[in-house]
C-alpha cells in the first residue's frame, strides 16, 4: 500500500501550469478564534501540531494575532482580532470559533482570481502582493458558501515562502509562512514533545461544508462552474439516514482529485439532523462543519490522540458484531485481502471500518471541538478505498444523535 504522503505528492505533481484554476494543494486553513493563543495550545497539545510562527504585536501586527501551526502537510492559521473592527471579532461574535478560509496554492494568483470571477465568482479580495525578506507572496480571494472564502496563494517555488517538501513532511524550516510571520519559541517544550511523540497526521483529506436545505445543488454548480470541480461521490437521504434524521451530500473534487469538498444539506426527518443542528448554532449561516485529517496508521493516531485527551464519538459494541463479516466479504469479493489491522485493537480504540471495490478505510470522528456543535475533526486512513465510509453512515449518525440528545438539540 502506498503511503498518504506518496499519494499526495503524486496528486500535487498532476497540477497543470496551463490552467489558471489548477489547484496545487490546500495551502492552509484559516480559523477565526476568540483567543487564538489558547486555541493554538489546544491544537498543539491535543492533536500534536507544532506552533512554528506567529504574527502578532511582537512582530508589528496591531489589529490581529495569527498563529501558524503545522503537522505533516497540514497548515493551520489561527487568527484573533485585536480590535472590535477586525473581521475576526465580528465573526466570532456571530458564529464562535470556526473556519474562515480554505486557501489553495496556485501557479498564478491573479490569473486564478480573474478566471474565477469570469466564471461567476464573487470577489472577496483583489490580487495583493505581500513582500518580505524571502520574496513576494501574491494572494487573491473569492467568496463561497456562507462567509467562507477561498484564497488563491501564489508562492515562490524555492526559498523561505515556498511550501515545504511534502515527502519530508516538515515545516517551512528557516523560511516564513508569509511576510510578517516570525519563528517563535512559544510552546517550545510542547513542540519538542510532539516531535518525539508524533500523532502521525499527514494532510487534509477533505473539508465538509453544511448548507441550507435546498441549496446543495446551487453550491455544487458553483464549484463546477467557478472552480472547475467535478462530482466525485453522491449520497442521498437513503444512504445517510436513521429512523430520526437524514442528510444529503455531494462530494466535489478538484481536477487532480487532490482537494475534495463535500457539501451537505439537511433532509426531512422525524427529528433534527446534524446539519440542521449546525445551522441552528451557526447563526443560520452555511460553513465548514468538519475537516478530515489523513494518517497512514489509524491505530497509532487514534491511540495517541486519545492519550492526549481528545474525545471521540462512541459506538455500541454491537457495531463490531456485524462489521467484519460485511467488510471482509466485500474485500474478498473484489480480490483484496481482509483488513490487516488487529480487529480487537480496532474495537478497543472504537474505530469505524468500511470497504468498497477499491479497498478499505478506517475512520473516527471527534466530538465538537468547542462549546457550539459547529466544528469537529475526522481522522481517516485509506487502504485503497477513496470513498467516505458509506457503510458506517447509519452507525455514525446514531452516535451523533446520542450526542445531539445530550445537548437537547435532536
Amino acid at each position: 500500500m502506498t503511503s498518504a504522503t506518496t499519494q499526495h505528492t503524486a496528486a500535487v505533481g498532476k497540477s497543470s501550469t496551463n490552467d489558471p484554476l489548477a489547484l496545487i494543494d490546500v495551502d492552509h486553513v484559516r480559523f477565526y478564534c476568540g483567543n487564538a493563543k489558547q486555541a493554538a495550545y489546544f491544537y498543539c497539545h491535543c492533536f500534536g501540531f507544532t506552533c512554528e510562527q506567529v504574527c502578532d504585536q511582537t512582530t508589528g501586527s496591531r489589529d490581529a494575532a495569527h498563529y501558524y501551526l503545522t503537522q505533516g502537510n497540514i497548515r493551520f492559521v489561527l487568527t484573533t482580532g485585536l480590535t472590535k473592527d477586525h473581521p475576526a471579532s465580528r465573526h466570532v461574535q456571530l458564529f464562535g470559533d470556526g473556519v474562515k478560509d480554505v486557501a489553495f496554492t496556485v501557479h498564478d494568483a491573479a490569473k486564478a482570481y480573474e478566471a474565477a470571477i469570469r466564471n461567476g465568482g464573487t470577489s472577496a479580495q483583489a490580487p495583493t502582493e505581500a513582500k518580505g525578506e524571502h520574496g513576494t507572496v501574491v494572494t487573491a480571494a473569492i467568496k463561497t458558501y456562507g462567509e467562507v472564502i477561498h484564497t488563491f496563494v501564489q508562492r515562490p517555488t524555492t526559498g523561505g515562502y515556498a511550501l515545504p517538501d511534502v515527502k519530508k513532511a516538515v515545516g517551512t524550516g528557516s523560511g516564513s509562512f508569509m511576510p510578517g510571520f516570525m519563528q517563535t519559541r512559544l510552546f517550545k517544550n510542547l513542540n519538542d514533545y510532539n516531535v518525539k511523540g508524533p500523532c502521525g497526521l499527514k494532510y487534509v483529506d477533505h473539508l465538509v461544508g453544511n448548507v441550507e436545505m435546498g441549496k446543495m445543488n446551487h453550491w455544487v454548480k458553483f464549484y463546477e462552474d467557478v472552480l472547475g470541480f467535478t462530482m466525485f461521490k453522491h449520497f442521498d437521504d437513503k444512504d445517510i439516514s436513521t429512523d430520526y434524521s437524514a442528510l444529503m451530500s455531494k462530494v466535489m473534487a478538484s481536477g487532480n482529485n487532490l482537494i475534495k469538498m463535500p457539501i451537505n444539506e439537511p433532509a426531512e426527518g422525524k427529528k433534527k439532523s446534524q446539519v440542521q443542528e449546525y445551522l441552528d448554532w451557526h447563526n443560520n449561516t452555511p460553513g465548514v462543519q468538519h475537516l478530515a485529517l489523513r494518517t497512514d496508521d489509524e491505530l497509532h493516531s487514534i491511540a495517541a490522540l486519545r492519550s492526549r485527551g481528545v474525545d471521540f464519538l462512541t459506538l455500541p459494541d454491537t457495531y463490531y458484531d456485524l462489521v467484519w463479516d460485511r467488510v471482509d466479504k466485500m474485500l474478498v469479493a473484489h480480490g483484496h485481502k481482509p483488513v490487516r489491522e488487529d480487529h480487537e485493537a480496532i474495537k478497543k480504540l472504537g474505530i469505524l471500518v468500511d470497504a468498497d471495490d477499491e479497498g478499505y478505510l478506517l475512520q473516527l470522528f471527534t466530538k465538537p471541538l468547542q462549546d457550539r456543535p459547529t466544528l469537529f475533526f475526522e481522522i481517516i486512513c485509506r487502504r485503497g478505498s477513496q470513498s467516505f465510509g458509506k457503510g458506517n453512515f447509519k452507525a455514525l449518525f446514531e452516535a451523533l444523535e446520542i450526542e445531539q440528545g445530550k445537548r437537547g438539540n435532536l
